[in-house]
């Protein structure tokens, strides 16, 4: 099949191009190179069945003879990364929202089967004090923070691109899959807009101090973007799945002391863990939640999915590339 990647030279698009050729695919890659990278992309420009196309999913113009060749389309294309988040807020809602919009109105068009990238920030608050959720459940409410606050209009553009696409599937009949990225990590993967597991290991390899904002006992759960995108394709192929809301995550809880102490660890690094306050990097009233664990049940009656990956094997596989690679400026 022909698949149509938005966010195509992004870090997870550009793994899911190298997964899906591998599966004997093609691959149309589309991006507009905001926060994706053509480095990114370097080992696939002499692929027979690979394309790379420059272009803003804000533009549904350049978009419409992309999506009316392909018979799948994996939207990727989004503003993300808390820094670029609290930094750029009108880019945040435009692009997700705007973007989907226009993603979702040609996938209708056309009628392709659609899966739309969504995110768990979407859960907000809600295990925060609460004692009775071990983990995040695709069907638990969802709590967010006032809207004067920038940091939650990330998870409510990412809420609307689901309401958006659920709402295709109902009154269309649109095939679509909305599914729910955790933190999602590994090679390729930049720290220059926040991502916290490229940010430490760029740091360590350096000698320089780990910085760690809040009291780092705060925990999340990491991803490996191959489990990640092996659980894409697992989805897409499974007509159960269409019209369903999916957590994509590893239920392995690490607090980010711990995270930013095994990066050390990994790089033999002689750097120390230093704890700024959010208010200090951040707006004043920064909120960010305490644990964020995926329940992993439905993923797993869908397509078998459990993650492969460790939280060690994936500071490795990190460490690894970024020894490799020239840190960016």
């Amino acid at each position: 099949m022909r698949y149509l990647v938005t966010g195509g030279a992004g870090f997870i698009g550009s793994h899911l191009a190298d997964h899906l050729l591998s599966l004997g695919h093609e691959v149309v890659a589309f991006d507009n190179l905001s926060t994706g990278r053509l480095a990114n992309l370097d080992h696939l420009r002499e692929h027979a069945s690979f394309r790379f196309v420059v272009g803003d999913v804000l533009d549904e113009t350049a978009m419409q003879p992309l999506v009316a060749e392909c018979d799948r389309i994996v939207h990727l294309a989004a503003a993300v990364g808390v820094d670029l988040i609290m930094q750029r807020p009108v880019e945040t809602i435009t692009v997700n929202v705007h973007g989907t919009d226009n993603v979702l109105r040609l996938a209708c068009r056309f009628e392709r089967p659609v899966l739309i990238a969504s995110t768990s920030e979407v859960y907000g608050k809600l295990m925060d004090g609460s004692e009775d959720i071990s983990a995040l459940r695709e069907d638990h409410d969802w709590r967010l923070g006032p809207t004067s606050l920038r940091r939650w209009a990330y998870a409510c553009s990412k809420a609307l691109d689901e309401f958006l696409a659920l709402a295709y599937h109902v009154e269309k009949r649109l095939p679509v899959i909305c599914v729910r990225f955790f933190n999602t990590v590994g090679p390729r993967q930049s720290g220059q807009y926040g991502m916290v597991l490229p940010r430490f290991v760029e740091r360590a390899l350096m000698n320089e101090p780990l910085i760690v904002y809040g009291d780092g006992t705060q925990s999340r759960c990491f991803t490996h973007v191959e489990d990640a995108v092996r659980a894409l394709v697992g989805l897409l192929d499974e007509p159960r799945a269409y019209g369903q809301v999916v957590n994509i995550g590893n239920d392995e809880e690490v607090t980010i002391n711990e995270l930013a102490q095994r990066v050390i660890e990994a790089t033999g690094s002689n750097s120390q863990i230093t704890h700024v306050p959010y208010e200090q990097i951040f707006a004043t009233g920064f909120e960010d939640m305490r644990r964020r664990t995926p329940d992993l049940t439905k993923i797993g009656g869908l397509i078998g999915y459990r993650p492969a990956h460790s939280v060690d094997d994936i500071v490795s596989s990190v460490v690894e590339y970024h020894r490799c690679t020239p840190i960016e400026a």
